[in-house]
């Protein structure tokens, strides 16, 4: 059964504009912020709240975790009764989970107030890229997925700024009072500048297409889909492994103070969203697919630098170059890779979309906690989990190639 024409077609400055552009942007924030903000107040937690260092991790581990099970819960739901719902609800579940990170007792308390902080602020997250494939297909999907990264990239370049500016005056309370902040600007984005790009009819067109033509649901069993998923799970796992490490990294390897660890963490994430903006300037000319595969390689080869610098007891500052490039190189993957796995499911864009940022957010969940094991002065165990994960992403990455004539559709 045919289907009203999609919007893909219209120049990115209309259905895609600037202004929705940056509010999907903010969204997919609430999860650099709630990750990166409290970092330097690690160490103030355990001691108000008499844990170890093993202890205070469990609050991210915990976030993350509960941004898996977020996307699982808001993407199915969203292709069910549209986006902007699903949106407002996590919006307003968010609040009140960050109003209780503040007010935290104990550990416990804590734990689970961030559990239930990343499962409200996945809403945003797997909704901001189903908007997008909703509106655009292709390289422009690409484009915008990049511009978003923009956007939601600056997060990290300053929630470690204002994290250790914080942490001192404030206490880890007031650090998180900011994510409370966050939440409340992130409800105002969602009632004011997202409106629904899953209307009723759209809905009932995608069923009545999916009971003649069978469901698209089985293309997230193809190698298309399933190659680019993987790819770019593994792509964030090197991400967050250098996240959850960078505190060792630079703090107690390269002896920065709280403050250089925010600049040194700035200067990586600047990093990030210059290569993002660079292959959203690229992509309609050389297509998706070439600049991943330029990003992959770049990733790759940072991760061997740091593997090879781990077992010479090379100067921290080698490390810290490595895992420069590695972050700039990820530019050219993520907003990529992500429009080429959600353009194999154009009738799911909500499902795909979760499952895509479940398996990114548990992949990293299993692959953080491990990045210390070997103790604050080594970084061999980062490195041995880069050089894994970038390997995976590669051959995943190459499992997910279309023949010529899909892949020519899928670069247009």
């Amino acid at each position: 059964m045919p289907t009203a024409p999609h919007p893909a077609a219209a120049p990115i400055g209309a259905a895609l504009g600037p202004g929705l552009l940056v509010v999907l942007g903010l969204l997919a924030a609430v999860a650099p912020f709630g990750i990166d903000l409290y970092l330097p107040a690690f160490p103030a937690i355990a001691r108000e709240l008499d844990t170890s260092a093993t202890g205070v991790q469990l609050t991210l581990t915990g976030f993350l975790v509960g941004i898996m099970l977020g996307q699982l819960v808001f993407g199915p739901l969203s292709d069910r009764i549209g986006r902007r719902l699903p949106l407002l609800i996590g919006s307003v579940v968010l609040i009140l989970a960050s109003a209780a990170a503040v007010l935290a007792p104990n550990l416990g308390v804590l734990v689970a107030a961030r559990v239930l902080q990343g499962l409200a602020g996945a809403a945003g997250m797997v909704l901001g890229r189903a908007i997008i494939s909703d509106l655009a297909t292709g390289a422009v999907a690409a484009r915008a997925m990049s511009l978003m990264m923009i956007v939601s990239g600056v997060a990290p370049v300053v929630a470690p700024l204002i994290g250790g500016a914080l942490a001192a005056p404030l206490g880890w309370r007031g650090v998180l009072a900011v994510l409370f902040a966050i939440a409340l600007v992130m409800l105002g984005a969602v009632v004011w500048g997202v409106r629904e790009t899953l209307p009723a009819d759209r809905r009932a067109q995608l069923s009545a297409s999916r009971r003649a033509q069978g469901s698209p649901m089985r293309r997230l069993a193809s190698r298309q889909y399933l190659g680019h998923t993987i790819a770019f799970a593994a792509a964030f796992t090197v991400m967050m492994a250098y996240i959850s490490a960078s505190p060792f990294l630079y703090q107690s390897m390269l002896g920065a103070n709280e403050l250089q660890y925010g600049l040194l963490f700035g200067a990586n994430a600047l990093a990030l969203v210059a290569t993002s903006a660079v292959s959203a300037r690229l992509v309609t000319r050389f297509g998706p697919r070439t600049l991943a595969r330029i990003g992959l390689g770049g990733v790759a080869a940072g991760s061997l630098v740091m593997l090879g610098a781990a077992l010479l007891a090379a100067s921290p500052w080698v490390l810290a170059a490595a895992v420069f490039v590695v972050v700039a190189s990820l530019g050219f993957v993520m907003g990529n890779v992500t429009a080429l796995a959600l353009s194999a499911v154009p009738g799911a864009a909500g499902t795909a979309s979760a499952l895509l940022g479940a398996l990114q957010f548990g992949c990293a969940a299993v692959a953080s906690p491990f990045v210390s094991i070997g103790g604050e002065r080594t970084a061999l165990p980062l490195a041995i989990i880069m050089v894994a994960a970038s390997a995976i992403a590669l051959v995943a990455f190459a499992c997910g190639r279309v023949r010529p004539a899909a892949a020519a559709s899928t670069n247009a």
